[in-house]
């Protein structure tokens, strides 16, 4: 009779678990999109957690159409600056930078980050030597009560749809101008979340991997695995669990609902009292995503279009109510 058997603690496709190189995520692969040319990417900074009351927009729940309760998370998103154009051509192993134009009305912050930067170009641009654009884009934290850094951060985004004349036309409008969350998305759409996980520092097999604790009479130890592996192959194979980085790994949500999205003035319908948990009051626009995101309040979270969408967008999803209850007291 066979021993039963069940499936290996802690899924072999999340290695090797390290700590990111950065806080600040990385979108290493763009979807291709239809329809005109538009940008593809976002960030914001997650605030915190709330729920909402709205009408049930999914037509095969067995709720549809009624009034439910759903746990929101509520990020800012202040605007992005737009501080370069980066064009790319066909290299030998893949895209190539041959071009950059920067705008003439740079922030001085940005510089604390970053040497002067300056026009590059190692030939005359012509649409027909581009196939990839995307703007330089960076961030604002000083327009953000509740974010300790206020040196910008500075990431790419791609600009997709269209054709080439077209995704050029648009960088070209953009230079030097700010992007706001509904030039990438709306109400009712889907979008890929990018961020760092909350770091839980160095830990054992048990947190690590939900690995099993041995008998209670056990020699020595409970919170170990059992043996390290066979005799032959004669080495510790890197299947076997054992403690290591637990968090701040980058990890990507895919399929995330926006919910709602509003600009600064009507900061008030989700501003609690006494201000959000560690973080403080909304001031700029905000949005809200459906369920939770990976990161700890106040960290730098980055938005992309969907790149394994299959259900369809909505148009409108009827909120009722909005929770406003603090979660510190009166």
């Amino acid at each position: 009779m066979a021993t039963p058997h069940h499936s290996r603690r802690g899924s072999m496709a999340y290695y090797p678990r390290v700590r990111a190189k950065k806080i600040g995520a990385d979108i290493r692969s763009w979807p291709e999109i239809e329809g005109k040319a538009k940008i593809q990417a976002f960030a914001g900074y997650k605030v915190g957690m709330t729920h909402i009351q709205m009408t049930d927009y999914r037509k095969t729940s067995v709720t549809a159409g009624k009034t439910i309760m759903a746990p929101v998370t509520v990020l800012e998103v202040p605007p992005l600056n737009v501080m370069a154009i980066r064009y790319y051509e066909e290299g030998d192993n893949g895209l190539r930078v041959f071009a950059e134009k920067k705008a003439d009305n740079i922030d001085k912050s940005v510089f604390k980050r970053i040497p002067e930067i300056k026009n590059k170009s190692n030939k005359e641009i012509e649409i027909k030597d581009i196939i990839d654009v995307r703007l330089i884009v960076h961030t604002n934290p000083k327009l953000v009560s509740g974010i300790p850094s206020k040196i910008p951060e500075i990431f790419e985004i791609r600009i997709g749809g269209g054709t080439i004349e077209e995704r050029v036309k648009l960088a070209d409008e953009k230079l030097g101008k700010e992007l706001h969350f509904n030039d990438f998305s709306t109400n009712g759409s889907f979008i890929d979340v990018i961020s760092v996980t909350k770091g839980k520092g160095f830990q054992g097999v048990v947190k690590r991997f939900g690995v099993k604790l041995l008998p209670k009479n056990n020699r020595k130890h409970r919170r170990m695995i059992g043996t390290l592996g066979p005799w032959h192959p004669d080495w510790v194979r890197n299947t076997v669990p054992q403690a290591g980085q637990v968090g701040l790994h980058q990890r990507t949500l895919h399929n995330i609902r926006v919910i709602k999205y509003d600009v600064k003035d009507h900061v008030d319908d989700i501003n609690v009292k006494g201000g959000f948990l560690n973080y403080g009051l909304v001031k700029n626009d905000y949005v809200l995503l459906y369920g939770s995101i990976s990161g700890p309040v106040k960290r730098l979270i980055k938005f992309r279009d969907p790149a394994r969408q299959r259900v369809a967008a909505v148009e409108n999803i009827d909120i009722t109510y909005i929770s406003k209850e603090s979660k510190q007291g009166d």
